[in-house]
C-alpha cells in the first residue's frame, strides 16, 4: 500500500506539472503581445511621421504594400508661391518673431491649396510646391490649381490685417502656376522620403512665378493652361517674356477673379 506522503508528492508532480506550462505558456503569450504593441507603436510613428511629407493615400499604399521607387508618368498643374521681399524682411526682425510669421502664413495657404484638392510637395525656404493631379486623374485640376490660388490671395489679405493689428510688416506673395507631363512618385533616402513631382513642368511654374515680379502682378497662368481653364476665370492676357532654361518666350495670363468668386 502506498504511503499518503507519495501519493500526495505525485499528486503535485501531476498538477503542478500543468500548471507550470500553463504560467510560461502566459508568459510567451504577455511577451508577443508586447512585440506586438511595440510593432504597433513603431508603425504608429512611422504613419505619422511619413505623414508629415506624403498625403494619406501614399501612406496606406506604402503601408500595405511596402516602399516603392518607381514613378508614374501623369499631367499635373504645379503651383509656385513665393514670398514677395522675403530677404529684406529676414534680415529685419527677430528670428522668433520670423518663424511665427512664416508657420501662420504656411498654415493658411497649405489650408487653401488642401480645400482645393491640392497636395503641399514641399516647403522650399519660403516658397511652396503645389501638385493638383499628382495623386489620381482629376480633368479639373487646373481649375483647382487656380481656385487655390484665388483663395491664396484671399487668406493672405486677411492674415496681412491681422499682422498690421500686431505691428508686423505686410506680406507679398507672387503664384505661378503652369500644366503639363512629368514623373509623380516617391523620392528620397531611407532617412526622408517625400511624394513628389519631377519635371520641366515644375520648373516652368517656378520661372512663372518669377514673372509676377516683372509684370507687377501676383498670380500668373501659362497658356497651356489658361486653355483648361473653365471660361469664368477672368483674365489678363501679358506679353511673352524670357525666362531663364526656357528656349521661346513664355506667354502668361494675370488672374484677375472668377466671376461669383467670394473670398
Amino acid at each position: 500500500m502506498l504511503s499518503p506522503w507519495f501519493l500526495y508528492a505525485g499528486a503535485v508532480i501531476l498538477i503542478g506539472g500543468p500548471l507550470y506550462l500553463l504560467r510560461r505558456k502566459n508568459t510567451q503569450i504577455l511577451a508577443i503581445q508586447a512585440r506586438l504593441e511595440s510593432a504597433s507603436g513603431d508603425l504608429e510613428r512611422l504613419q505619422k511621421s511619413f505623414g508629415r511629407f506624403a498625403p494619406e493615400e501614399i501612406v496606406e499604399r506604402v503601408i500595405a504594400t511596402g516602399v516603392a521607387t518607381g514613378g508614374e508618368r501623369k499631367e499635373v498643374t504645379v503651383l509656385f508661391a513665393d514670398l514677395v521681399g522675403y530677404t529684406a524682411l529676414s534680415e529685419r526682425l527677430d528670428p522668433g518673431v520670423l518663424m511665427r510669421i512664416l508657420n501662420r502664413y504656411f498654415e493658411r495657404m497649405s489650408r487653401a491649396i488642401t480645400e482645393h484638392r491640392g497636395h503641399v510637395s514641399a516647403l522650399i525656404g519660403d516658397g511652396i510646391l503645389a501638385l493638383f493631379g499628382a495623386l489620381e486623374p482629376d480633368p479639373w485640376q487646373g481649375d483647382g490649381a487656380v481656385h487655390a490660388a484665388l483663395a491664396m490671395r484671399a487668406e493672405l489679405e486677411r492674415y496681412n490685417q491681422e499682422l498690421e493689428k500686431e505691428g508686423l510688416p505686410p506680406l507679398g506673395i507672387g503664384i505661378g502656376l503652369h500644366r503639363g507631363v512629368g514623373v509623380a512618385g516617391l523620392v528620397g533616402s531611407r532617412d526622408l522620403i517625400q511624394y513628389t513631382f519631377v519635371g520641366r513642368t515644375i520648373n516652368i511654374a517656378a520661372r512663372v512665378q518669377d514673372l509676377t515680379r516683372l509684370h507687377g502682378v501676383d498670380i500668373l497662368v501659362t497658356r497651356e493652361l489658361r486653355e483648361t481653364l473653365d471660361p469664368r476665370f477672368i483674365l489678363r492676357e501679358l506679353p511673352p517674356a524670357e525666362v531663364r532654361g526656357i528656349d521661346e518666350p513664355v506667354g502668361t495670363f494675370a488672374v484677375e477673379n472668377f466671376k461669383g468668386f467670394v473670398a
